[in-house]
């Protein structure tokens, strides 16, 4: 009797067993929407101008592509970005970045800082974020900015920078201090 109990018991499971399991047939079904497409450890990568010249470059420890939402984020960027020939490049680092639209933009976040060498000075600037547009080779923001040179410190709320024409537009709430050269 507890023979046919068993067989019967094992009948009933089996029989309802048979329901097909929902299977996810999506990666992000699988992974889950906060995990990344794929990544790369130890990046470097560069973006060229029409002509082949290099436009920008930039590494970062650990990228992670979300490529269903179209962008990348950067742990530690660090890029160098060529103006004009003959000119020195942008140096640009921040704790974090996040690139889109295909790579032609990239948002900085987090101790954002800018150096530019002209000639034997440098100037720096620093801001919380900053997005740049590698379509029209501008850097802007509408965070608090400061700028330090050899000559003095310049605070504003927002700027916008056209990297070819080395043209800097300070929005709003602009306070310098300089010193002049003795």
């Amino acid at each position: 009797m507890a023979l046919l109990a068993t067989f019967i018991a094992t009948a009933a499971l089996l029989w309802h067993s048979d329901n097909e399991v929902p299977t996810p047939t999506q990666d992000s079904e699988l992974r889950g929407d906060r995990e990344p497409d794929s990544f790369v450890v130890n990046a470097l990568y560069t973006s060229y101008d029409e002509q082949g010249t290099v436009k920008i470059q930039f590494v970062s420890p650990r990228i992670e592509q979300f490529e269903a939402n179209g962008y990348a984020i950067m742990a530690e960027p660090q890029a160098t970005i060529q103006g004009q020939p003959g000119s020195e490049p942008w140096q640009l680092t921040a704790k974090h970045g996040k690139l889109r639209d295909g790579n032609s933009q990239l948002e900085l976040q987090g101790d954002v800082r800018v150096v530019r060498q002209i000639g034997e000075r440098s100037a720096t600037l620093s801001t919380t974020r900053l997005t740049l547009d590698n379509r029209t080779n501008m850097a802007y923001t509408d965070a608090p900015v400061e700028i330090v040179d050899a000559t003095g410190t310049t605070h504003a709320t927002g700027m916008k920078a056209w990297l070819n024409e080395r043209i800097l537009e300070l929005d709003s709430q602009v306070e310098g201090r300089y010193e002049t050269g003795n």
